[in-house]
Protein backbone atom coordinates (compact mmCIF):
# COMPACT_ATOMS: atom_id res chain seq x y z
CA UNK A 1 0.00 0.00 0.00
CA UNK A 2 2.83 2.40 0.84
CA UNK A 3 4.32 1.94 -2.64
CA UNK A 4 0.99 2.94 -4.17
CA UNK A 5 0.86 6.09 -2.06
CA UNK A 6 4.43 7.00 -2.97
CA UNK A 7 3.51 6.59 -6.63
CA UNK A 8 0.51 8.88 -6.08
CA UNK A 9 2.86 11.47 -4.59
CA UNK A 10 5.32 11.28 -7.48
CA UNK A 11 2.73 10.90 -10.27
CA UNK A 12 -0.67 12.08 -8.96
CA UNK A 13 -3.40 9.48 -9.41
CA UNK A 14 -6.10 10.53 -11.89
CA UNK A 15 -9.73 10.53 -10.89
CA UNK A 16 -10.52 7.55 -13.08
CA UNK A 17 -14.18 7.53 -12.04
CA UNK A 18 -15.21 11.14 -12.35
CA UNK A 19 -18.63 10.72 -10.77
CA UNK A 20 -20.51 13.97 -10.18
CA UNK A 21 -20.65 15.33 -6.65
CA UNK A 22 -24.12 15.29 -5.08
CA UNK A 23 -23.99 19.10 -4.80
CA UNK A 24 -21.49 21.81 -5.77
CA UNK A 25 -17.92 21.54 -4.48
CA UNK A 26 -18.03 24.88 -2.64
CA UNK A 27 -21.35 23.98 -1.01
CA UNK A 28 -19.76 20.72 0.18
CA UNK A 29 -16.77 22.61 1.57
CA UNK A 30 -19.03 25.03 3.44
CA UNK A 31 -21.00 22.12 4.89
CA UNK A 32 -17.72 20.41 5.80
CA UNK A 33 -16.51 23.43 7.78
CA UNK A 34 -19.83 23.93 9.60
CA UNK A 35 -20.38 20.24 10.42
CA UNK A 36 -16.79 19.89 11.57
CA UNK A 37 -17.15 22.84 13.95
CA UNK A 38 -20.27 21.32 15.51
CA UNK A 39 -18.55 17.94 15.80
CA UNK A 40 -15.32 19.34 17.26
CA UNK A 41 -17.31 21.34 19.84
CA UNK A 42 -18.55 18.14 21.46
CA UNK A 43 -15.12 16.55 21.06
CA UNK A 44 -13.75 19.55 22.99
CA UNK A 45 -16.32 19.04 25.74
CA UNK A 46 -15.56 15.31 25.86
CA UNK A 47 -11.78 15.76 26.10
CA UNK A 48 -11.93 18.82 28.38
CA UNK A 49 -14.51 17.14 30.62
CA UNK A 50 -12.41 14.00 31.02
CA UNK A 51 -9.35 16.05 32.01
CA UNK A 52 -11.22 18.28 34.45
CA UNK A 53 -13.04 15.31 35.98
CA UNK A 54 -9.76 13.57 36.79
CA UNK A 55 -8.20 16.82 38.01
CA UNK A 56 -11.02 17.59 40.46
CA UNK A 57 -11.22 13.96 41.60
CA UNK A 58 -7.54 14.11 42.55
CA UNK A 59 -8.26 17.33 44.47
CA UNK A 60 -11.13 15.46 46.08
CA UNK A 61 -8.74 12.99 47.69
CA UNK A 62 -7.96 15.69 50.27
CA UNK A 63 -10.93 18.05 49.76
CA UNK A 64 -14.10 15.92 49.47
CA UNK A 65 -16.35 18.58 47.98
CA UNK A 66 -14.29 18.49 44.77
CA UNK A 67 -14.95 14.78 44.47
CA UNK A 68 -18.67 15.51 44.14
CA UNK A 69 -17.91 18.14 41.50
CA UNK A 70 -15.72 15.67 39.59
CA UNK A 71 -18.56 13.13 39.62
CA UNK A 72 -21.02 15.60 38.08
CA UNK A 73 -18.47 16.54 35.40
CA UNK A 74 -17.97 12.85 34.59
CA UNK A 75 -21.68 12.50 33.95
CA UNK A 76 -21.44 14.99 31.09
CA UNK A 77 -18.60 13.12 29.36
CA UNK A 78 -20.58 10.11 28.15
CA UNK A 79 -23.34 12.33 26.73
CA UNK A 80 -20.87 14.57 24.92
CA UNK A 81 -18.92 11.60 23.52
CA UNK A 82 -22.12 10.16 22.03
CA UNK A 83 -22.95 13.50 20.39
CA UNK A 84 -19.36 13.81 19.14
CA UNK A 85 -19.51 10.38 17.47
CA UNK A 86 -22.89 10.92 15.82
CA UNK A 87 -22.00 14.41 14.61
CA UNK A 88 -18.67 13.18 13.27
CA UNK A 89 -20.33 11.21 10.47
CA UNK A 90 -21.24 14.32 8.44
CA UNK A 91 -17.77 15.91 8.17
CA UNK A 92 -16.21 12.50 7.58
CA UNK A 93 -18.47 11.92 4.58
CA UNK A 94 -17.80 15.42 3.24
CA UNK A 95 -14.02 15.11 3.48
CA UNK A 96 -14.22 11.75 1.71
CA UNK A 97 -16.06 13.41 -1.17
CA UNK A 98 -14.01 16.59 -1.50
CA UNK A 99 -10.49 15.38 -0.63
CA UNK A 100 -10.71 11.71 -1.58
CA UNK A 101 -7.16 11.08 -2.81
CA UNK A 102 -5.48 13.17 -0.10
CA UNK A 103 -7.54 11.78 2.78
CA UNK A 104 -7.14 8.12 1.83
CA UNK A 105 -3.44 8.53 1.09
CA UNK A 106 -2.96 9.91 4.62
CA UNK A 107 -5.03 7.03 6.00
CA UNK A 108 -2.76 4.51 4.29
CA UNK A 109 0.43 6.19 5.48
CA UNK A 110 -0.63 6.41 9.14
CA UNK A 111 -1.41 2.70 8.82
CA UNK A 112 -2.07 0.77 12.01
CA UNK A 113 -2.64 3.91 14.07
CA UNK A 114 -5.57 4.86 11.82
CA UNK A 115 -7.10 1.38 12.19
CA UNK A 116 -6.50 1.58 15.95
CA UNK A 117 -9.01 4.41 16.27
CA UNK A 118 -11.94 1.99 16.42
CA UNK A 119 -10.64 -0.12 19.35
CA UNK A 120 -9.39 3.04 21.06
CA UNK A 121 -12.85 4.60 20.86
CA UNK A 122 -14.46 1.41 22.18
CA UNK A 123 -12.11 1.12 25.15
CA UNK A 124 -12.27 4.85 25.90
CA UNK A 125 -16.06 4.63 26.10
CA UNK A 126 -15.99 1.48 28.23
CA UNK A 127 -13.55 2.99 30.73
CA UNK A 128 -15.56 6.24 30.81
CA UNK A 129 -18.70 4.28 31.72
CA UNK A 130 -16.77 2.18 34.24
CA UNK A 131 -15.43 5.35 35.84
CA UNK A 132 -18.89 6.90 35.91
CA UNK A 133 -20.82 3.99 37.37
CA UNK A 134 -18.28 2.84 40.01
CA UNK A 135 -18.03 6.23 41.72
CA UNK A 136 -20.01 5.16 44.77
CA UNK A 137 -18.58 1.63 44.76
CA UNK A 138 -14.83 2.10 44.42
CA UNK A 139 -14.26 4.09 47.57
CA UNK A 140 -11.84 3.85 50.46
CA UNK A 141 -8.89 1.66 49.51
CA UNK A 142 -10.14 1.36 45.91
CA UNK A 143 -10.47 5.09 45.36
CA UNK A 144 -7.04 5.37 43.79
CA UNK A 145 -7.96 2.58 41.38
CA UNK A 146 -11.03 4.64 40.48
CA UNK A 147 -8.84 7.69 39.78
CA UNK A 148 -6.55 5.56 37.61
CA UNK A 149 -9.58 4.32 35.67
CA UNK A 150 -10.66 7.89 34.96
CA UNK A 151 -7.11 8.84 34.06
CA UNK A 152 -6.80 5.94 31.63
CA UNK A 153 -10.10 6.92 30.00
CA UNK A 154 -8.83 10.50 29.65
CA UNK A 155 -5.55 9.21 28.17
CA UNK A 156 -7.45 7.25 25.50
CA UNK A 157 -9.58 10.30 24.75
CA UNK A 158 -6.36 12.24 24.23
CA UNK A 159 -4.91 9.63 21.85
CA UNK A 160 -7.91 9.57 19.49
CA UNK A 161 -7.82 13.26 18.42
CA UNK A 162 -4.01 13.08 18.13
CA UNK A 163 -4.35 10.34 15.50
CA UNK A 164 -7.10 12.24 13.68
CA UNK A 165 -5.14 15.47 13.77
CA UNK A 166 -1.96 13.79 12.54
CA UNK A 167 -3.88 12.18 9.69
CA UNK A 168 -5.59 15.42 8.63
CA UNK A 169 -2.29 17.28 8.91
CA UNK A 170 -0.49 14.71 6.75
CA UNK A 171 -2.98 15.00 3.88
CA UNK A 172 -1.96 18.64 3.43
CA UNK A 173 1.60 17.84 2.37
CA UNK A 174 1.71 15.39 -0.58
CA UNK A 175 5.32 16.37 -1.22
CA UNK A 176 6.27 14.85 2.14
CA UNK A 177 4.47 11.51 1.72
CA UNK A 178 7.63 9.80 0.49
CA UNK A 179 9.26 10.52 3.89
CA UNK A 180 6.54 8.81 5.94
CA UNK A 181 6.95 5.26 7.19
CA UNK A 182 4.02 5.07 9.60
CA UNK A 183 2.25 7.05 12.29
CA UNK A 184 5.25 8.08 14.37
CA UNK A 185 7.21 9.38 11.40
CA UNK A 186 4.11 11.32 10.28
CA UNK A 187 4.27 13.22 13.58
CA UNK A 188 7.31 14.99 12.14
CA UNK A 189 5.40 16.38 9.15
CA UNK A 190 4.03 19.90 9.45
CA UNK A 191 3.42 21.17 12.97
CA UNK A 192 1.40 18.41 14.63
CA UNK A 193 2.19 19.16 18.26
CA UNK A 194 1.54 22.94 18.19
CA UNK A 195 -1.83 22.13 16.58
CA UNK A 196 -2.48 19.50 19.25
CA UNK A 197 -1.65 21.83 22.16
CA UNK A 198 -3.89 24.47 20.62
CA UNK A 199 -6.68 21.88 20.43
CA UNK A 200 -6.21 20.84 24.09
CA UNK A 201 -6.27 24.42 25.37
CA UNK A 202 -9.37 25.14 23.29
CA UNK A 203 -11.01 22.01 24.76
CA UNK A 204 -10.38 23.14 28.33
CA UNK A 205 -11.49 26.73 27.63
CA UNK A 206 -14.78 25.68 26.00
CA UNK A 207 -15.44 23.06 28.68
CA UNK A 208 -14.84 25.62 31.42
CA UNK A 209 -17.30 28.03 29.84
CA UNK A 210 -19.84 25.23 29.28
CA UNK A 211 -19.62 24.05 32.90
CA UNK A 212 -19.94 27.64 34.14
CA UNK A 213 -23.36 27.72 32.51
CA UNK A 214 -24.31 24.10 33.22
CA UNK A 215 -23.67 24.21 36.95
CA UNK A 216 -24.45 27.91 37.29
CA UNK A 217 -27.94 27.75 35.78
CA UNK A 218 -30.89 28.33 38.08
CA UNK A 219 -32.56 24.98 37.35
CA UNK A 220 -29.50 22.92 38.25
CA UNK A 221 -30.29 21.02 41.51
CA UNK A 222 -27.21 22.28 43.26
CA UNK A 223 -28.54 21.67 46.79
CA UNK A 224 -28.93 17.97 45.97
CA UNK A 225 -25.72 17.29 44.03
CA UNK A 226 -23.24 20.01 45.01
CA UNK A 227 -24.41 21.40 48.37
CA UNK A 228 -20.89 22.49 49.33
CA UNK A 229 -20.77 25.02 46.48
CA UNK A 230 -22.82 28.14 45.87
CA UNK A 231 -24.14 28.83 42.40
CA UNK A 232 -21.98 31.94 42.09
CA UNK A 233 -18.93 30.04 43.32
CA UNK A 234 -19.38 27.44 40.58
CA UNK A 235 -19.84 30.11 37.94
CA UNK A 236 -16.75 31.98 39.07
CA UNK A 237 -14.65 28.79 39.33
CA UNK A 238 -15.27 27.76 35.73
CA UNK A 239 -14.98 31.31 34.47
CA UNK A 240 -11.47 31.20 35.90
CA UNK A 241 -10.77 27.93 34.07
CA UNK A 242 -11.97 29.46 30.79
CA UNK A 243 -10.02 32.67 31.38
CA UNK A 244 -6.62 31.18 32.28
CA UNK A 245 -6.72 28.55 29.55
CA UNK A 246 -7.78 31.19 27.00
CA UNK A 247 -4.87 33.28 28.24
CA UNK A 248 -2.62 30.31 27.42
CA UNK A 249 -4.01 30.47 23.87
CA UNK A 250 -2.05 33.70 23.45
CA UNK A 251 1.03 31.44 23.61
CA UNK A 252 -0.25 28.37 21.76
CA UNK A 253 -1.96 30.41 19.03
CA UNK A 254 1.16 32.27 17.81
CA UNK A 255 3.19 29.06 18.25
CA UNK A 256 0.76 27.30 15.92
CA UNK A 257 0.72 30.13 13.38
CA UNK A 258 4.48 30.66 13.20
CA UNK A 259 5.28 26.95 12.92
CA UNK A 260 2.90 26.38 10.00
CA UNK A 261 4.81 25.24 6.89
CA UNK A 262 4.95 28.21 4.53
CA UNK A 263 3.35 26.36 1.60
CA UNK A 264 -0.18 27.28 2.72
CA UNK A 265 0.40 30.58 4.53
CA UNK A 266 -1.33 33.46 2.75
CA UNK A 267 -2.41 37.00 3.52
CA UNK A 268 -6.00 35.79 3.83
CA UNK A 269 -4.95 33.29 6.49
CA UNK A 270 -3.22 36.00 8.53
CA UNK A 271 -6.29 38.23 8.28
CA UNK A 272 -8.62 35.47 9.49
CA UNK A 273 -6.35 34.32 12.34
CA UNK A 274 -5.55 37.82 13.59
CA UNK A 275 -9.26 38.68 13.54
CA UNK A 276 -9.88 35.65 15.75
CA UNK A 277 -7.08 36.69 18.09
CA UNK A 278 -8.61 40.18 18.42
CA UNK A 279 -11.95 38.64 19.46
CA UNK A 280 -10.12 36.42 21.98
CA UNK A 281 -8.69 39.55 23.62
CA UNK A 282 -12.22 40.95 23.95
CA UNK A 283 -13.40 37.66 25.50
CA UNK A 284 -10.52 37.70 27.98
CA UNK A 285 -11.38 41.23 29.03
CA UNK A 286 -15.05 40.34 29.60
CA UNK A 287 -14.20 37.12 31.46
CA UNK A 288 -11.82 38.96 33.79
CA UNK A 289 -14.43 41.57 34.55
CA UNK A 290 -17.00 38.83 35.22
CA UNK A 291 -14.65 37.08 37.62
CA UNK A 292 -14.29 40.34 39.57
CA UNK A 293 -18.01 41.17 39.42
CA UNK A 294 -20.22 41.22 42.54
CA UNK A 295 -22.18 38.01 43.01
CA UNK A 296 -25.47 39.45 41.77
CA UNK A 297 -23.98 40.55 38.40
CA UNK A 298 -21.72 37.63 37.50
CA UNK A 299 -24.23 35.88 35.21
CA UNK A 300 -25.34 38.79 33.06
CA UNK A 301 -22.88 38.43 30.18
CA UNK A 302 -22.83 34.64 29.81
CA UNK A 303 -24.69 34.60 26.46
CA UNK A 304 -22.59 37.41 24.90
CA UNK A 305 -19.43 35.56 25.97
CA UNK A 306 -20.66 32.44 24.17
CA UNK A 307 -21.51 34.46 21.09
CA UNK A 308 -17.98 35.89 20.98
CA UNK A 309 -16.52 32.41 21.50
CA UNK A 310 -18.66 31.28 18.58
CA UNK A 311 -17.12 33.98 16.38
CA UNK A 312 -13.63 32.82 17.41
CA UNK A 313 -14.44 29.19 16.62
CA UNK A 314 -15.92 30.15 13.24
CA UNK A 315 -12.85 32.21 12.33
CA UNK A 316 -10.46 29.46 13.40
CA UNK A 317 -12.42 26.89 11.39
CA UNK A 318 -12.32 29.20 8.38
CA UNK A 319 -8.58 29.65 8.84
CA UNK A 320 -8.07 25.88 8.84
CA UNK A 321 -9.95 25.61 5.56
CA UNK A 322 -8.08 28.52 3.97
CA UNK A 323 -4.77 26.91 4.88
CA UNK A 324 -5.89 23.48 3.64
CA UNK A 325 -6.97 24.86 0.26
CA UNK A 326 -3.71 26.79 -0.18
CA UNK A 327 -1.64 23.70 0.68
CA UNK A 328 -3.43 21.46 -1.81
CA UNK A 329 -4.00 23.81 -4.76
CA UNK A 330 -0.86 22.75 -6.66
CA UNK A 331 -1.33 19.03 -6.09
CA UNK A 332 -5.00 19.22 -7.05
CA UNK A 333 -3.99 20.86 -10.32
CA UNK A 334 -1.51 18.06 -10.90
CA UNK A 335 -4.32 15.55 -10.35
CA UNK A 336 -6.51 17.43 -12.84
CA UNK A 337 -3.70 17.40 -15.41
CA UNK A 338 -3.06 13.71 -14.85
CA UNK A 339 -6.78 13.02 -15.22
CA UNK A 340 -6.76 14.80 -18.57
CA UNK A 341 -3.74 12.74 -19.64
CA UNK A 342 -5.45 9.55 -18.53
CA UNK A 343 -8.60 10.45 -20.45
CA UNK A 344 -6.55 11.22 -23.57
CA UNK A 345 -4.78 7.85 -23.36
CA UNK A 346 -8.07 6.07 -22.81
CA UNK A 347 -9.64 7.79 -25.83
CA UNK A 348 -6.60 7.09 -28.00
CA UNK A 349 -6.69 3.43 -26.99
CA UNK A 350 -10.36 3.17 -27.86
CA UNK A 351 -9.66 4.73 -31.26
CA UNK A 352 -6.84 2.27 -31.83
CA UNK A 353 -9.09 -0.68 -31.07
CA UNK A 354 -11.79 0.66 -33.38
CA UNK A 355 -9.17 1.02 -36.10
CA UNK A 356 -8.39 -2.69 -35.73
CA UNK A 357 -5.01 -2.40 -34.03
CA UNK A 358 -6.03 -4.24 -30.88
CA UNK A 359 -3.70 -5.00 -28.02
CA UNK A 360 -1.13 -6.67 -30.24
CA UNK A 361 -1.56 -4.40 -33.28
CA UNK A 362 -2.63 -7.45 -35.29
CA UNK A 363 -3.04 -5.80 -38.67
CA UNK A 364 -1.85 -7.26 -41.94
CA UNK A 365 0.71 -5.59 -44.14
CA UNK A 366 3.13 -4.55 -41.39
CA UNK A 367 3.25 -1.43 -39.31
CA UNK A 368 2.85 1.91 -41.10
CA UNK A 369 2.74 5.51 -40.04
CA UNK A 370 -0.98 5.60 -40.85
CA UNK A 371 -1.67 2.72 -38.46
CA UNK A 372 0.42 4.18 -35.66
CA UNK A 373 -1.32 7.53 -36.16
CA UNK A 374 -4.52 5.95 -34.80
CA UNK A 375 -2.95 6.59 -31.38
CA UNK A 376 -3.02 10.30 -32.22
CA UNK A 377 -6.27 10.60 -34.17
CA UNK A 378 -8.42 11.04 -31.06
CA UNK A 379 -6.88 14.46 -30.40
CA UNK A 380 -5.33 15.61 -33.71
CA UNK A 381 -7.11 16.28 -37.00
CA UNK A 382 -5.63 17.71 -40.18
CA UNK A 383 -7.52 20.98 -40.40
CA UNK A 384 -9.63 21.03 -37.22
CA UNK A 385 -8.73 21.67 -33.61
CA UNK A 386 -10.04 18.80 -31.50
CA UNK A 387 -8.40 18.18 -28.13
CA UNK A 388 -5.01 19.37 -29.42
CA UNK A 389 -3.53 21.53 -32.22
CA UNK A 390 -4.30 20.57 -35.80
CA UNK A 391 -1.74 18.71 -37.91
CA UNK A 392 -1.40 21.82 -40.06
CA UNK A 393 -0.06 23.69 -37.00
CA UNK A 394 2.21 20.76 -36.12
CA UNK A 395 3.54 20.91 -39.68
CA UNK A 396 4.29 24.62 -39.36
CA UNK A 397 6.37 23.91 -36.26
CA UNK A 398 8.20 20.79 -37.44
CA UNK A 399 8.22 21.14 -41.27
CA UNK A 400 11.81 19.95 -41.68
CA UNK A 401 12.23 18.33 -38.29
CA UNK A 402 10.49 14.94 -37.86
CA UNK A 403 12.95 14.17 -35.07
CA UNK A 404 11.42 17.07 -33.15
CA UNK A 405 8.02 15.37 -33.29
CA UNK A 406 9.58 12.14 -32.01
CA UNK A 407 11.31 13.98 -29.12
CA UNK A 408 8.13 15.84 -28.16
CA UNK A 409 6.03 12.65 -28.31
CA UNK A 410 8.38 10.91 -25.92
CA UNK A 411 8.56 13.75 -23.41
CA UNK A 412 5.72 16.24 -23.98
CA UNK A 413 5.22 19.35 -21.90
CA UNK A 414 2.32 21.73 -21.43
CA UNK A 415 2.47 24.85 -23.59
CA UNK A 416 -1.10 25.95 -24.11
CA UNK A 417 -3.53 26.37 -21.21
CA UNK A 418 -6.57 25.61 -23.40
CA UNK A 419 -5.37 22.03 -24.01
CA UNK A 420 -4.90 19.16 -21.58
CA UNK A 421 -1.31 17.89 -21.25
CA UNK A 422 -0.38 15.38 -23.95
CA UNK A 423 0.44 11.89 -22.62
CA UNK A 424 3.88 10.47 -23.33
CA UNK A 425 4.07 7.96 -26.19
CA UNK A 426 7.60 6.84 -25.38
CA UNK A 427 6.26 3.30 -25.01
CA UNK A 428 5.78 3.12 -28.82
CA UNK A 429 9.53 3.35 -29.40
CA UNK A 430 11.58 5.47 -31.80
CA UNK A 431 10.81 3.34 -34.88
CA UNK A 432 7.03 3.74 -34.64
CA UNK A 433 7.27 7.36 -33.61
CA UNK A 434 9.44 8.09 -36.64
CA UNK A 435 6.86 6.42 -38.87
CA UNK A 436 4.07 8.53 -37.45
CA UNK A 437 6.16 11.73 -37.61
CA UNK A 438 6.84 11.18 -41.31
CA UNK A 439 3.16 10.40 -41.87
CA UNK A 440 2.02 13.56 -40.08
CA UNK A 441 4.34 15.77 -42.10
CA UNK A 442 3.31 14.04 -45.32
CA UNK A 443 -0.46 14.42 -44.93
CA UNK A 444 -0.16 17.88 -43.39
CA UNK A 445 2.07 19.09 -46.22
CA UNK A 446 -0.41 17.72 -48.76
CA UNK A 447 -3.27 19.50 -47.04
CA UNK A 448 -1.23 22.68 -46.83
CA UNK A 449 -0.39 22.51 -50.55
CA UNK A 450 -4.01 21.87 -51.46
CA UNK A 451 -5.12 24.82 -49.38
CA UNK A 452 -2.56 27.13 -50.98
CA UNK A 453 -3.42 26.23 -54.61
CA UNK A 454 -5.57 28.86 -56.37
CA UNK A 455 -9.07 27.78 -57.27
CA UNK A 456 -10.20 27.58 -60.92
Amino acid sequence: MRHLVLFAQAVPVPRDLELPLPIGEWELKLILVLLFLVHIFFVNLMVGGSLLSVFFEILGLTRPRYDSLAKKIAETITVNKSLAVVLGVGPLLCINLVYTIHFYSANALTGYAWFAIIPLVIFAFLFAYLHKYTWQIWTGGRKRLHVITGGFSAFLFLCIPLIFLTNINLMLFPGKWAEVGGFFSSLQIGNVFPRYFHFLSASLALTGLFLAGWFGRRKFPREKHLPDFTRVELRRLFYRVAFYVSLAQLVFGPLLLFTLPGVGVTGTLYWVILSGAAVVLIVLHILWRQIKMPDEKISRLYIPIWMLFGVVVLLMGTGRHVYREACLVEHKQMIADETARFNAIELATQMSIRAGMGAGEALGGGMTGEKVFQNCAACHAVDRVLAAPSLREVYSLYKDNPAGIVAWSKNPGKKRPQFAPMPSFAHLGDEKLTLVADYILEIASGADSAKSEPSD
